[in-house]
């Protein structure tokens, strides 16, 4: 819908390069929602994995000794790595539904 709604108020096709960006950004957006849940996961799932009751106690412990910043841990990384990975993956799928829009309608 969204897609539709920015075609409109551009007039058409919105190219290659704002696809690109909105994947990057959905991508960002995605880094930053998930990077949380990420962080408990991956000490759930490490060496110090004793140290947890359970997935809420890990929470805690997070919070606890490193503050709200520490469930951003690896958020760099991440962002540079996903951001990227979502806007070719959203490019490519637009480049390909055009191909396949040319061959035969999709609508």
């Amino acid at each position: 819908r969204s897609k539709q709604w920015y075609q409109r108020r551009v007039r058409g096709d919105i190219g290659m390069l704002r696809t690109f960006f909105c994947g990057g950004v959905a991508g960002a957006a995605s880094v930053f929602g998930n990077t949380p849940l990420d962080v408990v996961k991956t000490r759930m799932q490490g060496l110090d994995r004793h140290l947890y009751k359970n997935t809420f106690h890990c929470a805690q412990m997070v919070l606890k000794h490193d503050g709200l910043k520490g469930f951003y841990k690896g958020t760099v990384p991440r962002l540079g790595r996903v951001v990227f990975d979502v806007a070719f993956v959203f490019t490519i799928y637009e480049q390909t539904m055009k191909v396949l829009d040319y061959v035969w309608k999709t609508d």
